[in-house]
């Protein structure tokens, strides 16, 4: 589980990355580009939930390993 997730982890970052590319800086809000905002925000937004699942995945464990 813990390949699997780091594994999302970097596909996720590298959706960053390529939306990063396809923005258009001379007019950010328009076009593509906004449509790569959007793309950015939702591989943020996954990176961050698969951050926190690892977090938790990690705390049971010691949780269990306590008891």
């Amino acid at each position: 589980m813990k390949i699997f997730t780091s594994i999302l982890v970097a596909l996720a970052l590298g959706l960053i990355l390529f939306n990063i590319t396809l923005v258009d800086f001379k007019h950010p809000f328009e076009g593509n580009s906004m449509i790569a905002f959007i793309g950015i925000a939702a591989s943020i937004c996954a990176v961050l939930i698969l951050l926190i699942f690892k977090m938790s995945k990690n705390i049971a464990e010691k949780m269990n390993d306590k008891f």
